[in-house]
């Protein structure tokens, strides 16, 4: 949930024609329209995309007004059809990076190896990167908190940038998503059954259509049905970290 505060040529602000054409694209159906109706909305648009903002957020993906899914033309199946198809292609590089004997290296657009030739080389790599919020990065966030920010690498390390405080409004989104996550953190640091439940209880999404017992319920049927991967959490019991 990342924000571009600017977007800019030749020092011209393009927002205004940004959410003019957005505006008139959001008339016809398109794959990007919770994007759009964010930005219309909170002033900003958000780099995730729109399927992941859906959720997110408890504004599109609602029980009772399943029109949403419709008028916002949210792909509901698009993460497990990408999936599958992931592991059909891991299954095809398997293949090639074993038996294929001309196989060529192309270096890819991810930032791994650009980062180690900056720290070898010393030429300075800027990227937008995740990192702790130590120091307070983004000023209104908690220093618990992972933010993506700009960052430089160079031989001295990875050195992100400070950028200040976000808009209220952004903040506010952010927060609602950071809170579940620092409470998942918790779950797992300490084994304390309760910030499972504290988690789910907060997470803006999932609140906005269940109640209390129903999250509660919700939460022991994953862990049951998911229980070889969580061992510690199996019994009713809180346990704490030994």
């Amino acid at each position: 949930m990342a924000w571009l505060f600017e977007v800019k040529r030749n020092g011209e602000d393009l927002y205004p024609e940004i959410k003019r054409r957005a505006r008139e694209l959001q008339k016809t159906k398109h794959k990007d329209m919770v994007r759009f109706e964010l930005m219309d909305k909170f002033g900003y648009y958000v780099t995730e995309s729109s399927e992941h903002n859906a959720e997110y957020h408890p504004y599109f993906i609602k029980s009772r007004h399943p029109e949403l899914i419709e008028k916002y033309n949210i792909p509901l199946d698009e993460y497990p059809c990408r999936c599958e198809k992931q592991i059909k292609d891991w299954e095809t590089m398997r293949e090639n990076l074993v038996n294929n004997k001309s196989l060529v290296h192309v270096r890819s657009k991810e930032y791994g190896s650009r980062i180690i030739e900056a720290m070898e080389t010393n030429t300075p790599f800027k990227f937008g990167g995740n990192v702790l919020n130590t120091g307070r990065l983004i000023s209104n966030l908690p220093e618990k908190a992972c933010v993506e920010v700009p960052c430089i690498a160079d031989r001295s390390g990875i050195t992100p940038t400070f950028v200040g405080d976000l808009p209220e409004q952004l903040d506010a989104l952010n927060r609602t998503n950071i809170n579940t996550q620092l409470l998942t953190i918790e779950a797992a640091m300490t084994r304390k059954k309760e910030y499972i439940y504290q988690a789910a209880l907060l997470d803006p999404h999932t609140a906005a259509e269940l109640s209390i017992d129903d999250i509660v319920s919700l939460c022991d049927d994953l862990i049951e049905a998911h229980g070889e991967w969580l061992p510690h959490f199996n019994s009713k019991e809180s346990i704490a970290l030994k």
